[in-house]
């Protein structure tokens, strides 16, 4: 009797929760991959930039994964080339190193694709540039946050903002929710899970963005509150591109979140907000 109820127990904890994850997997990868970004921003900040680096190139090749199942062909080794180009000249040159490395990579798709002849070149160059821009582009803002002295506080300032948006809009969601935000393009998501990302992310943002790098208060608030917003259209963009392409994941190398690429939807608008309205407010 007693191992059958403990089986039961498992499967239960088991099932997916009423937000559709495997939340003990789910909490459990994060709680894993946290860890190992805290560590490297407390040791020697600058390993951040290797693991965007890495995240960034799993991340492209499982979206060119799913645009494949479509027909659509990108230019994955220019893209993938271009893409560590852009994480890494920005260390030393920051925005002159990753424009730079962009524009080269837009121009070798343009010419990688020629040996596929005409049929659908305008198709799969569109989803080349889209996928350079969308990863590389916008990951390497995250990777440019450390490069500063004070980096590893305001790559906490964003990654916190960013968990705190989630984790309040999971847990408004889930206990409150009763008003679709967007039911055509993701069903789970409601105006008081906004409302209740809104809230964590203001205070965190207040919190971090005063105690951590030293800047006002009502900054904080205000680059909360543009993380939120960031976070949220991420994870909608994701959702819309999922949803055309006729897929519930991106990849299923996280248990409990599907792929990497599902995890860095909220993240990469993200990462360009806070690279912008960081250097404003203390640089």
């Amino acid at each position: 009797m007693g191992a059958q109820v403990a089986g039961q127990q498992d499967a239960a904890a088991s099932k997916p929760s009423r937000a559709g994850r495997d939340l003990r997997a789910a909490i459990l990868v994060g709680v894993s991959l946290g860890a190992v970004i805290i560590a490297a921003l407390l040791t020697y900040r600058h390993i951040f930039i290797g693991i965007v680096a890495a995240a960034v190139a799993v991340s492209t090749v499982e979206l060119a994964g799913a645009l494949k199942q479509r027909g659509i062909n990108i230019a994955l080794i220019p893209v993938l080339v271009g893409g560590q180009a852009m994480i890494w000249l920005s260390w030393p040159l920051e925005r002159t190193g990753l424009m730079t490395a962009f524009v080269i990579t837009v121009l070798v798709c343009m010419i990688w694709r020629f040996r596929g002849g005409s049929d659908g070149y305008l198709r799969d160059l569109s989803a080349s540039v889209f996928t350079a821009a969308y990863l590389p582009l916008f990951g390497t803002f995250a990777a440019m946050l450390v490069v500063p002295e004070d980096g590893a506080g305001r790559a906490f300032c964003f990654l916190i903002g960013v968990v705190l948006s989630d984790t309040g809009g999971y847990a408004a969601g889930v206990f409150l929710g009763k008003h679709p935000m967007a039911p055509t393009i993701s069903p789970k998501k409601s105006w008081e899970g906004f409302a209740g990302s809104m809230v964590a992310g203001m205070v965190g943002g207040a919190l971090t963005v005063s105690l951590l790098i030293d800047g006002q208060w009502w900054q904080g608030v205000l680059f909360g509150a543009v993380l939120v917003i960031t976070a949220t259209a991420g994870d909608l963009v994701e959702s819309l591109i999922k949803r055309d392409l006729g897929i519930k994941d991106m990849g299923t190398l996280l248990p409990g979140h599907g792929g990497l690429m599902d995890r860095m939807d909220s993240l990469l608008p993200s990462a360009v907000a806070s690279w912008l309205l960081l250097h404003l407010f203390v640089s």
